[in-house]
């Protein structure tokens, strides 16, 4: 990509005006659309600028002031986290209605290689992963809807931004949001998280399950080590560990429902240092995903007891850690119906998608209020399909923009319902 921002999706004011019934909202989205407008090229100045400079989980300091200074510029009471991330609030204190929105702030230890100008400064950390994007666009509309306030409070309703740290890891920063009271008082919520396989311009929607639970599983095993000409001397800790790696993904499915949808990939692996060396020690660590919320409540023994009955022949002793994430994200049918309504007004278009393996933990949000997750499509028409948490991950800058406009779009949708406004 060049220099220039590109040209944003053309979003007409009819689009945003024509879909309400009621007068006082046509004059609200108007108003509404020609300050998401006037916001685009900032936008993607806003992207660029934290995509240069990303920061890792419960790091995320510069990101932070940024997205508070502007968001106080505008108007709303900013609460700042304990660390990092952020709380703020739009409309009256009291609201009898409060939705919100949430974005996350960290990035991934991933070396950038897109080249783009804009390419992260960081020695390997690269917001491979879209939160940048996230971030801006849970931004973008809340400045739109910054001139929004009047209306809100006629209406008796309130929004809040949720700006968390930490997604990427386990236990993520939802948990600290919610623990900080950042669901308080809150009646639905709503967010985006990028789509490599869909075109900007597309969203994807699901009632029910869109992503799944994600675990975090670490295995050490201990051994007494020795000279590799005499295996039967020692305890081999690395044939031991390798039995590991390839049983318990292979055995566990036949432990396991097939239909829950349960996947163990392991992502590192250490032992030893030397070819004529078995090692003392050694680890393997990935990840359990599974699509059934059941299954992942019940899955923790059946792994720890597998374990112990792969290792038993080797005489090594071991330890487990299994380290829950997060549930399956469930979007709710009225949340659905509410992100749809943002799509229409953003003059996007809706896509159909199935429950990914992929965890997101937006989830926790879900499990304490009603609301929904929205694919956000990054993919240039035509243009490649990068995949995410990989180093030339990169976006169609145009997403950022589409993303704002639904998030707005959704929000004005939320409260026209919840207020009981005419359709």
């Amino acid at each position: 990509m060049g220099d220039d921002a590109p040209e944003a999706p053309d979003v007409g004011t009819d689009t945003m005006g024509a879909h309400y019934a009621d007068p006082t909202m046509k004059t609200v989205t108007p108003a509404l659309q020609a300050r998401l407008t006037e916001l685009d090229p900032q936008l993607v100045s806003i992207r660029r600028d934290i995509h240069s400079h990303p920061e890792l989980s419960w790091h995320e300091y510069r990101t932070t002031d940024l997205v508070g200074n502007r968001l106080v510029d505008a108007g709303f009471r900013v609460t700042r986290l304990e660390g990092t991330g952020l709380v703020a609030d739009l409309g009256p204190v009291d609201a009898a209605y409060r939705v919100a929105l949430r974005a996350d702030l960290d990035a991934l230890p991933v070396v950038e290689r897109t080249g783009l100008p804009w390419a992260s400064t960081t020695d390997g950390v690269a917001h491979a992963c879209g939160h940048d994007v996230h971030t801006v666009a849970c931004l973008g509309a809340g400045l739109s809807l910054a001139g929004y306030a009047g209306q809100l409070t006629d209406r008796g309703a309130a929004v809040r931004l949720l700006f968390q740290p930490a997604e990427e890891i386990v236990p993520g920063g939802a948990l600290k949001v919610i623990d900080a009271g950042g669901l308080a008082g809150v009646d639905e919520i709503y967010g985006l998280h990028c789509e490599p396989t869909l075109d900007v311009g597309q969203i994807g929607l699901r009632v029910g399950p869109i992503t799944a639970a994600t675990d975090a599983i670490e295995v050490t095993v201990h051994g007494g080590g020795g000279h590799t000409s005499r295996p039967h001397l020692t305890q081999d800790l690395t044939f031991a560990l390798a039995k590991v790696i390839t049983e318990v993904p292979a055995v566990l499915s036949r432990r396991i429902d097939p239909r829950a949808g349960l996947s163990v990939v392991w992502g590192a692996i250490h032992a030893g240092g030397a070819p004529n060396v078995i090692p003392s020690t050694g680890l393997v660590s990935g990840t359990l995903r599974v699509l059934d919320a059941d299954v992942w409540h019940e899955v923790g023994p059946v792994l720890a007891d597998l374990v112990a009955e792969i290792l038993a022949p080797y005489a090594v002793t071991h330890q487990i850690e299994h380290t829950r994430g997060v549930p399956p994200v469930v979007n709710t049918t009225d949340g659905v119906d509410v992100l749809r309504e943002g799509v229409v007004m953003a003059g996007a278009t809706e896509m159909p998608v199935r429950q990914s393996l992929g965890g997101e933990d937006f989830a926790w949000y879900l499990t304490k209020i009603p609301g929904a997750l929205a694919r956000l499509g990054t993919r240039t028409p035509g243009g490649p399909t990068f995949d995410l948490h990989q180093g030339d991950f990169a976006v169609d800058e145009r997403a950022v923009v589409a993303g704002s406009r639904v998030l707005a779009g959704a929000v004005v949708a939320a409260v026209t319902r919840a207020t009981g406004t005419s359709r």
